[in-house]
Parts: C-alpha cells; structure tokens; sequence
C-alpha cells in the first residue's frame, strides 16, 4: 500500500490578524505541491502571537523561534526538502 501524502498545517493567530497571511501562503503550497501533498489545515490557535507550519505533526517554521514570518520562497524549499526532494521549484531555487 502507498504511503499517503503529507499533510501541511498552519497554524496561526486569528487576533493576530494573520488569517490572510496564512491562506496565502496555503494557496501558494497548494499551487505548488498539487500532486505532493494531501492538502493544507489551517489551524486558528487559542494562544496568541503563535504562526506554526508543520508537515504531519513535525514543525518545520515557528514564528517565535525565528522572530519572523517565512518568505514564500523559503517556505517552499522547506516544505519541498521534505515533501519531494528532487522537485526543481523553478524560479523559488534561485539564490538572489
């Protein structure tokens, strides 16, 4: 039996604001990964300030540990790496 795809959560602060941010950024997945992934959960926290992105229960890119938001760009190749290592990502591979 396959292994089923993976399962990207993000999970961020609603009185934050950062819903838009987060749906953004699942559409740009979404885009990006339609034969990778199962989909992509977005998660309102119940604490405040929080903006998590894990791969099946692994985190991958914390707000507060990093002190910012991940780049489009980054977060693709991060979620690639683990996802679908040999999938070129086009212009998102180029280093500036």
């Amino acid at each position: 039996m396959k292994a089923s795809k993976p399962t990207v959560s993000i999970e961020y602060c609603p009185r934050c604001g950062w819903m838009l941010r987060a749906a953004y950024m699942a559409q740009e997945l979404l885009s990006t990964f339609t034969d990778d992934l199962h989909g992509v959960l977005l998660i309102p926290s119940e604490t405040g300030g929080v903006y998590i992105i894990s791969i099946n229960d692994q985190i991958v890119f914390d707000r507060k540990d990093k002190g910012r938001f991940p780049e489009v760009k980054e977060l693709k190749q991060m979620i690639r790496d683990v996802v679908s290592p040999e999938k070129d990502l086009g212009h998102s591979d180029k280093q500036n």
